[in-house]
């Protein structure tokens, strides 16, 4: 990825679909404890911090992230706050132990049976994951939308091939929901105003990152009834 990307990402307060209600959602099919040991796995700039504190009040969040200004934002945005500890790190080996994962669009990064496998020795006793996983909603396709993801994200499956894979991983599916629409547009919202404030001067890299957002955005705002993120809870065996 190009400085571009990244300098588009930098002024977004999440780098991907989801909001505190749809986090609330799941956390309260995990029943976290007030007390509980949370990695937020891919935290980007720590966008769910916030929503894992409330509730977790008297727990400890570990954040993880491969890019380091992300990691430096999400230190800004709870310094002082002893709960939270954001370092650089890898989520294919992410410490332990915890009593809740969260992961939110990042997964696909390891493989979802894959990536659950290795989180499962880095779970407590009876402990919980909770990610975000994009997957075809219906059976029905366009053929040019259906060709981009192949392409872009081989793996990519419908709601029932995510529950295949999380069961084999030797969890038991405690829910799975689809994000709202509300949950994309926090994303993509910001985003649009992102890219109004960077065109202007822009250079002819940072032109074809904007394209490209834009037609993410346009993309999805047509087919959202074709395409969307599970959001799945589920514990380990």
């Amino acid at each position: 990825m190009n400085d571009a990307f990244w300098e588009l990402y930098a002024g977004l307060e999440r780098e991907g679909p989801g909001d505190r209600a749809s986090l609330d959602r799941a956390l309260g099919h995990a029943r976290v404890k007030r007390d509980a040991r949370i990695l937020d796995a891919g935290c980007g700039s720590g966008a769910d911090i916030e929503g894992l504190l409330a509730h977790a009040p008297d727990g400890k969040i570990t954040a993880i992230e491969k890019h380091p200004p992300f990691v430096e934002r999400a230190r800004a945005r709870f310094a002082g706050d002893a709960r939270v500890e954001a370092h650089v790190g890898d989520m294919a080996d992410p410490g332990g132990p915890y009593d809740l994962i969260w992961c939110s669009g990042a997964l696909y990064f390891l493989g979802i049976t894959e990536g659950l496998q290795i989180w499962r020795k880095a779970l407590a006793p009876g402990g919980t994951v909770a990610f975000s996983e994009l997957v075809w909603l219906t059976d029905e396709r366009d053929a040019d939308l259906e060709t981009k993801w192949q392409a872009e994200y081989p793996a990519m499956g419908t709601i029932e091939t995510l529950r295949n894979r999380i069961t084999a991983a030797g969890y038991d599916i405690l829910s799975v929901d689809t994000l709202a629409d509300s949950a994309w547009e926090a994303y993509f919202t910001p985003m649009e105003a992102r890219i109004t404030a960077l065109r202007p001067g822009a250079k002819p890299d940072m032109h074809a990152v904007l394209d490209e957002a834009e037609a993410e955005i346009s993309g999805w705002r047509a087919n959202r009834h074709l395409l969307g993120y599970a959001l799945a809870v589920a514990r380990a065996r």
